[in-house]
């Protein structure tokens, strides 16, 4: 995300009247938020540039469907984390959970492909996967039991 989104998701954040009673930390949550809308905006990407691909598609096609699923667990949970009235904290947990195996499983198969078959693209989705698995660890990290 750019610097001017990233300020807004702060800004917004900052505004929300409930605020105060937040059980998160402000800097991981909107560090894993940008980190999930990112993350959803490269793996769609991956997945275009894996259609593109015409001579390797077939063989992608289990990468393309796994940054799918990725772009549609990151939406999802940027989505969840940034509402802050009255937050479940087992569905917020699950959620992250799932965001984490999402980024798992595509940072993976894009990291195969990025050093066996030198796709630029892939390489780019795994790094972006991966620190959103680590922003949604140290949230996980913070949340109470």
């Amino acid at each position: 995300m750019t610097q001017n989104a990233s300020s807004a998701v702060t800004r917004m954040l900052q505004t929300h009247p409930q605020i105060g009673q937040s059980p998160f930390d402000m800097n991981a949550l909107t560090e894993c938020i940008e980190a999930c809308f990112e993350c959803a905006q490269v793996c769609t990407s991956c997945a275009d540039a894996c259609l593109g691909e015409t001579e390797h598609a077939g063989h992608l096609t289990h990468c393309i469907r796994l940054n799918l699923d990725c772009a549609d667990i990151c939406t999802t949970t940027g989505r969840v984390l940034v509402r802050q009235t009255q937050p479940d904290m087992g569905v917020i947990r699950a959620q992250l959970q799932a965001c984490l195996a999402a980024c798992k499983a595509c940072g993976d198969e894009c990291q195969q492909h990025a050093e066996k078959m030198d796709m630029k693209h892939c390489a780019v989705c795994a790094e972006s996967c991966r620190r959103c698995e680590q922003a949604c660890q140290k949230m996980l990290g913070g949340l109470s039991a």
